[in-house]
Order: structure tokens, then sequence, then C-alpha cells
């Protein structure tokens, strides 16, 4: 039910749907990758212990309940969101687990707890300022030298997201085959720093996560921005190691379920940040069955 009621709303946004969807997690098990620092740690599996999934509106926000029963946060406060549709989207999650609750499919509840509990208890400005201290190792900024087909490769997929990402916020970004990385000048800090300053704290949250994914704050830009889709920041993000792949060749099962895992993160970290930002609640025509 709640799935189907989420996709509704989210018709609009077919790259990020088509890696949250149920059938992903039916049909493949999940590897789970390092989690961020600063987000939960999933905990393990776990046989379900409810029936049904609600939310309801609260003093604070929408609340979700399993049950009858509150859903809680590590640090046992009460689970709220901001938004109607954000509440919708981690019911699903919860109401699509099966006979066991696999928490490490549930990166929209992680972020939801992220962002409660704030368990390293930083500032919106430190979330801002370790964002984008990214642009010092971003992926798509460092070149090899050699193999040529890598070099060549690296400046046909890489150079025109960084010529759209200076002519998109006016700035000078460049790239380097220097382990140094290139010299990114203060004043293109200065424009991410206020760019990121317009998202609110929730949305951050989602925004660190999906530059931890795709280890660039540029692809990042690029993806919210619509430039790009999950799957072309992802394989954009990937592209050294896809070329490996294409010249050694696939260990069997190893790849896919990374890459797999990797689409689903940072389509949930895109859903978080588009669903943090609304402020609107869903027609309740579009609720109905």
């Amino acid at each position: 039910m709640w799935g189907r009621r989420l996709w509704c709303h989210l018709a609009q946004q077919p790259s990020v749907v088509r890696w949250l969807c149920v059938p992903f997690f039916a049909r493949f098990p999940v590897f789970s990758s390092a989690a961020s620092k600063r987000c939960y740690t999933p905990q393990p599996e776990r046989k379900r212990f409810y029936q049904n999934v609600t939310i309801s509106q609260g003093e604070g926000g929408f609340e979700i309940s399993l049950d009858h029963r509150k859903l809680k946060t590590p640090q046992a406060k009460v689970f709220t969101v901001p938004s109607e549709t954000l509440a919708l989207a981690v019911a699903n999650e919860w109401d699509a687990q099966q006979e066991t609750i696999k928490p490490y499919t549930m990166h929209l509840t992680t972020l939801c707890n992220t962002a409660l509990d704030n368990p390293s208890q930083r500032t919106k400005d430190q979330i801002i300022r370790a964002a984008v201290k990214f642009l010092e190792t971003d992926t798509i900024c460092y070149r090899v030298e050699e193999p040529p087909a890598l070099v060549e490769l690296q400046k046909n997929e890489w150079d025109p997201v960084i010529e759209w990402a200076e002519k998109r916020y006016n700035v000078v970004i460049g790239s380097s085959t220097s382990i140094m990385g290139p010299s990114i000048p203060q004043s293109t800090r200065d424009v991410f720093v206020s760019h990121l300053a317009s998202y609110n704290f929730w949305a951050l949250q989602g925004i660190e996560y999906m530059i931890t994914q795709l280890k660039s704050l540029i692809l990042s830009m690029g993806l919210l921005d619509k430039h790009l889709t999950v799957e072309q920041a992802v394989l954009l993000s990937r592209l050294e190691e896809e070329y490996q792949i294409q010249r050694w060749g696939n260990v069997e099962w190893a790849h896919d379920y990374d890459l797999y895992e990797m689409r689903a993160r940072t389509a949930a970290a895109t859903l978080f940040v588009h669903l943090c930002t609304e402020s609107a609640t869903i027609k309740h025509k579009l609720l109905q069955d």
C-alpha cells in the first residue's frame, strides 16, 4: 500500500525511484558497504515483529507507528520527520521488510535517525564545511597520466561535468594529475558554501551522505540540479573501476553487488534531499487507493 501511494508522488523522479523500488531488495541480496562515520551503522537482521505500518501527524511533524507503537531513534527519541512524503517513504521501507528486518536496506530510516539524533552534535555550518572540503579530493578532479585509453576516457567523461559546474556556479575548478590535486580557489569554496547554506539541516545530511557515496561534491551537485541521473553519477564516480573491469574482467557477482548498492544509496540520498526540501503535504486525493 505504502509503495503505491509513494509512487504517485514520485512519478517525476524516475532515476531515483528506479533504484529504490521494492523488487530490488527482493531480487538482490545487498552487501552493506562501510557506512559514513557520521551516520548510524545499521543493526543486524532480526525477525519482523509487527504487522502494520502507519503514519500520523504529531506536534513536531509526522510520526511512524509499528502496530500502534511509535517508532523511535537509537537515542530513544520519537521518530518524527518534517514532511508527510518523507514519512511515507520511510513507512514504505518498514512495510517492505519480509520475515526479517534488514536495516542495511533502509537508507532513508538511517538518514532520518542521523538527522534526529545528530550523534556527532554538529552544526549546519560544520556540515557545510565538511561537504565543501571534499573539493580537495574530488574524484573527477584527479586524473591519471597513463594508460592513454583511461586518460582519454577521463577527459571525455569528466571534463564536460566540470565545465558544466564551472558555468552553472560561475567558479573555477579544473583538474590535475598531481597527487596534491587541483588548486581550488577560495572564491570557489565560498560559492559552494553559500549554495549549500540554502539547504536546511535535514537536507544537508542527505547531501553529505551523497557526497561520501560518489566521492565527489561536483557529481553530487550535478545530481541535485538534475543535470545527471543516478545511473550517470554513479558510473562517472566509478569510471576507473569500470575501465578496469572492461579490461580485466568482472569478479563474478562482487562488482554487481557493489554497483547496485551504490546506486541504491545514492538514490536514497537524492530522494531524502528532495523530500526534506518540500514543504507541502501530499494531496489527500493521491492517497486514495
